[in-house]
């Protein structure tokens, strides 16, 4: 009798947590840089939850520069918490590039705009919190 309480109460928890994933909100993040210093190479953008932050991204597109200009737009990002990083890949060789300092060579920016001028972005300064609708981002590198 108490094993068959124990299935039917994982039985219940599966049911519901595969209604919640059915039922769970998604939109899109737009993400425009307004202050790029050339056209040349491309825009890397980056979503990141607090797990995944400055690791892989959960999300990640690339996107041309036309007069100092870049937008992207991420589709289908359910709601949830997330911070934007992107960089202009000035070569475009499809990574950051880096002096023998540590310090970058190219330009980098982060969701609200709050860049630590002593290390790299940090969760806290680029998280936001992201509704399921629609949701627009400046960034300034």
């Amino acid at each position: 009798m108490k094993t068959l309480a124990i299935i039917f109460a994982l039985l219940i928890t599966g049911i519901s947590s595969a209604q919640e994933s059915k039922t769970a909100k998604t939109g899109s993040i737009s993400v425009e840089i307004l202050n790029v210093t050339s056209d040349d190479g491309k825009i890397m953008y980056a979503i990141y939850t607090k797990d995944s932050f400055m690791k892989k991204p959960n999300y990640s597109k690339s996107a041309t520069i036309e007069d100092g200009k870049s937008m992207i737009t991420f589709d289908d990002v359910p709601e949830g918490e997330y911070a934007v990083i992107c960089f202009h890949d000035k070569n475009d060789n499809d990574k950051m590039d880096f002096e023998s300092n540590g310090m970058p060579k190219e330009d980098y920016g982060i969701s609200n705009n709050k860049l630590n001028p002593y290390g790299p972005p940090t969760w806290e300064e680029g998280k936001f919190t992201f509704d399921g609708t629609e949701k627009e981002l400046n960034i300034r590198l």
